[in-house]
C-alpha cells in the first residue's frame, strides 16, 4: 500500500471526490493527508477527514497566506491539531519564489509552526522554496530550544537542506517533480537518502508527475513518482511501497 503523505483535497469539489479516492485504491493508494493552509479552514478540513476512514490532515498557515492575518500563538495551532484526525502541522516554512508575503513574516509563522508541532508533539510540514539557508538555519536554532519532527514536503531544493533536515531526525518527501526528465541531480538525492527517512507524495492538485505533467494531479499518481523513486533506489515498487509506509507511520504516530 502507498500513502499520499500531501495533498489538498479541499481543492476538488465534493462531487469529484468520490471518484478521486476510488481512483487512488485502484492505484493502490490506501490512505492520504490533506494539507491545511490557513486557519480559518480547520475545522473544514477536520470534518472532510473525518468524514472518510482512509483520510488524515494537518493544520496551519502555508507561507503564501502567512500575512493575511497576524501570525498566530503556537498554543492556537496546537489546540486545532487536539483532534483524532489531525496528524501533524503545516504546511508552513519559507517561499523566496513568490515573495506572497514579507520575509520576517513567513520567519515568525515558521517558528511560531514549529512550536506549535513541539507543543502538540506532531510532525511539521515544511515548504521550502529558494530560501534553503534560512529554512536550514531556522530548524537549528528551533531544534536547540526543544525536539521535534519534521518533514521537508516536495522536496526540490538543494543535498545541502535535505541533508541538514536528516541530521535532524528529519524525513524528505518526493513528489512528481521526481519524475521529470530534467530531475536527474533530484532522482540522485533521492538515491542517496536514508531508508528510512523518505516518503513520497502528490502535492495535488499540483505537480503531477509524467506522463501526466502538465493535466491537474491527483492522488492515484503517487504511484507513477514512487515507482520512479523505486528505479532510482534500486528497489522494487512493492519494496518502495512497504518502505515508505512504514516511514509514514513513524513519522505520523497517529496515523499507525
Amino acid at each position: 500500500m502507498l500513502i499520499d503523505s500531501h495533498c489538498h483535497l479541499d481543492y476538488f469539489s465534493a462531487e469529484e471526490l468520490p471518484d478521486i479516492l476510488a481512483r487512488a485504491a485502484m492505484a493502490g493508494v490506501g490512505e492520504m493527508v490533506t494539507i491545511g493552509t490557513r486557519l480559518a479552514q480547520s475545522v473544514a478540513i477536520r470534518d472532510l477527514a473525518a468524514g472518510h476512514p482512509n483520510l488524515w490532515c494537518t493544520v496551519g498557515v502555508h507561507p503564501h497566506s502567512a500575512a493575511e492575518l497576524p501570525v498566530p500563538e503556537p498554543s492556537e495551532i496546537a489546540a486545532l491539531a487536539d483532534h483524532p484526525k489531525v496528524v501533524g502541522i503545516g504546511e508552513s516554512g519559507l517561499d523566496y519564489f513568490y515573495d506572497k508575503a514579507p520575509r520576517d513574516i513567513q520567519q515568525a509563522s515558521f517558528r511560531a509552526h514549529i512550536r506549535a508541532a513541539r507543543l502538540a508533539g506532531l510532525p511539521i510540514a515544511i515548504h521550502a522554496r529558494d530560501a534553503d539557508d534560512d529554512i536550514a538555519a531556522i530548524l537549528r536554532e528551533e531544534y536547540a530550544n526543544g525536539a521535534y519532527d519534521l518533514l521537508l514536503h516536495c522536496f526540490s531544493s538543494t543535498r545541502a537542506l535535505a541533508e541538514a533536515a536528516i541530521g535532524l531526525g528529519g524525513y524528505v518527501s518526493f513528489s512528481g517533480i521526481l519524475t521529470f526528465p530534467k530531475s536527474a541531480e533530484l532522482r540522485d538525492i533521492a538515491r542517496d537518502m536514508p531508508a528510512n527517512r523518505i516518503l513520497v507524495e502528490t502535492d495535488s492538485p499540483y505537480l503531477a508527475p509524467t506522463p501526466h505533467r502538465g493535466k491537474r494531479n491527483e492522488p492515484a499518481y503517487v504511484a507513477r513518482t514512487a515507482a520512479v523513486l523505486a528505479e532510482a533506489r534500486g528497489l522494487e515498487p512493492a519494496a518502495l511501497a512497504d518502505l515508505t509506509t512504514a516511514n509514514f507511520r513513524r513519522l505520523f504516530r497517529k496515523a499507525a
